[in-house]
This record gives structure tokens, sequence and C-alpha cells, in this order.
């Protein structure tokens, strides 16, 4: 949910209330001209000096804010509702948008281009933009939202030929859940390996112990891992992959995307070996490949979409014993 807390004193303190609609005026809520910090959870938040959105402005995006500009001065607040994964501005150098023009994607400073200080009227594609007069951020600054046209800097912004820094504000981040397709589930292969193997010889005529105890302990590895199925596709935020209660996979950019279980497993073995016979023991383990396609869903200002990806996994837990009983032969007394 996108939500503002919003709190009467500095670090959090003090008298605070909660908004997740935009609020005009906060006088109506007595909560007006008394912001001294505030924490912010999903999209970004504008906040005015003066009710109905007038004024001053200041952004905030997701984050928790001990300290704020406006403070003690803010009367209203909007929530930004612009979807902002693809961002896109085009400014042009004259008013009426022409004249040379620069589409941008992302934050640009522009006293590094050639289109700094040049900018006289705007278009907004895609997304929430912030127009700066300085290129570190300072100074005036005037917001921009997605459909929206300017087609003259001059007579309300004074601010022609005076922009140097565009940035557009970032989405919260998202809610990502995870599900594993089990009735999907391909093993690609399988097989086994012996791991162990023992024999006795038993050459009385009575039965004879073989082992004091009926069964072993042996440790089993599973390498877990997880890809997308489209290449070079990565998500941002850290999410998790449940395999059961016990296994985990957490996916993280930049991270590898795998991880590794050990269990013990217990075997039961013979205990006895028959008069005149040999006992023959392997511990056998099965190799099992599988994969199982897992679908991401990912959640931002209630838009939700979903990538496709998949867990694979090389199990050897399933561990058994084979044995096998022949006679032997005895050697006659002379």
């Amino acid at each position: 949910m996108n939500k503002i807390i919003v709190y009467e004193h500095e670090d959090f303190n003090g008298l605070r209330k909660e908004f997740i609609s935009d609020a005009p005026d906060l006088r109506s809520v007595d909560f007006g001209k008394c912001i001294s910090s505030l924490k912010v959870i999903g999209q970004p938040w504008l906040a005015f000096r003066d009710p109905n959105y007038q004024g001053p402005p200041a952004t905030f995006e997701e984050g928790e804010y001990k300290h704020i500009p406006l403070n003690n001065q803010i009367s209203s607040l909007r929530l930004v509702t612009e979807d902002l994964e693809n961002p896109q501005i085009t400014l042009y150098q004259n008013k009426k948008y022409e004249g040379e023009s620069k589409i941008i994607t992302e934050a640009t400073n522009l006293t590094y281009g050639y289109f700094n200080n040049k900018a006289s009227s705007h278009i907004v594609q895609r997304g929430a933009w912030l127009l700066y007069e300085n290129a570190d951020r300072n100074g005036w600054f005037c917001i921009a939202r997605e459909g929206t046209k300017n087609p003259d800097y001059g007579p309300i912004f004074n601010f022609h030929d005076k922009c140097s820094y565009v940035y557009p504000l970032k989405a919260g981040r998202p809610v990502i859940t995870t599900k594993i397709l089990w009735d999907h589930k391909k093993v690609e292969s399988e097989g086994e390996v012996v791991i162990d193997e023992f024999s006795g010889i038993n050459a009385t005529d009575y039965e004879q112990t073989f082992t004091t105890s009926n069964s072993r302990v042996y440790e089993a590895a599973t390498s877990h891992s997880f890809k997308f199925l489209v290449p070079d596709l990565h998500i941002d935020e850290k999410f998790n992959i449940t395999i059961d209660p016990s296994t985990t996979i957490t996916v993280e950019k930049g991270k590898p995307e795998s991880t590794f279980t050990v269990d013990k497993v217990e075997v039961t073995v013979p205990v006895k070996i028959p008069p005149h016979s040999e006992l023959n023991v392997q511990v056998m383990r099965k190799l099992v490949t599988a994969s199982a396609p897992v679908e991401v869903s990912i959640t931002r200002n209630g838009k939700r979409k979903t990538e496709i990806g998949e867990y694979r996994s090389v199990s050897g837990r399933s561990i058994s014993t084979k044995y096998a009983v022949k006679p032997i032969e005895m050697k006659k007394q002379t």
C-alpha cells in the first residue's frame, strides 16, 4: 500500500498521522503546518506549503526522513500515482514545443551535454519528473507529470533557459511473491551410484552377528538453483523462493542464485549373517535432476506483472541399501 506517515517533531516524535490518499488541506484534520519528519512507503509523495497543492513543493520518495524541507510549513499532500518504471520526457528549445528537442528517459545532468539552460517547453510521455535550475538538484524546480504539457516556461515559471538537471521520480519497492509450479515438475535424469560397500563372511555353523547396529547414517547433499527464462532479465529487489519449510533460495542481483542443503539420512543394514554364508552390502545414492517453473509476481503501485523462472535441483537425498547373501563352500576335513 502507498502510504505517508507524518510526525509533529523531528526524528519521528510527537503526534502522527497516516495518509493513503491526497490531503488538500491538512488543517481539516488538525495537522496543518506542523510536520517535521515523515516516512514514505511505496509511491512518492508531493508536499506543498499551501492548501490545495499550492506554493513551494517538496518531494519524498520511499524512505524515512528524520528532517525535512518545509519544516512546519506543509499544508497539503499529494500522492504520485503515475507508473514510474519507464519514464520519458521531451524538452524543447523554444516555447510551444518548437526548435531543437531532447528526449530523456533517466536522471540527466544537462551541464554535461549540449542542452544545458536551453529548454523553454516540455511534454511528459511517461512518469513524473522534477526539472531543476541547478546541476546539483538545488534551486527552483518544477514538477512535470505524465500526460501534461508546458508550452511556455515564461509567464508562470520564469524558467526559460534555466533547466540544468532532469530527474524522474522513482517508484517504491515492489512486493514480490513466488510460487513453484510443482504440477509441472520434470525429472530430467536419474541414476544410482555406490557410496559405500562392505561384506562379511560367516564360516561357522551358527548365525553370526555382522554389526551391533541395524542402521548407518550418511550425509545427503542437494543443490538448488534458480534462473529467469528470459535471457538477461534481472529484478533489482531481493526476493525469496521457498522450496520447503527449511529451504529457501534468496535471489539478489549480482549474487549466486543457488544454495546447498545437507541432510542426515539413516539407512537400515542387516544385523546377522546366516551360517556358511557371505554377506555383501552396497549403499546406493539415487541422484535425481529435476526442474519446475517458478511464477514470480511483481506488484508495484497496484499493478501486477508476472515473470517466469526455473527452479532446478540435483538431489542425492534418496539413499538405500542393496545386499546379497550367498553360500560359501566349506573345506572338507581330512
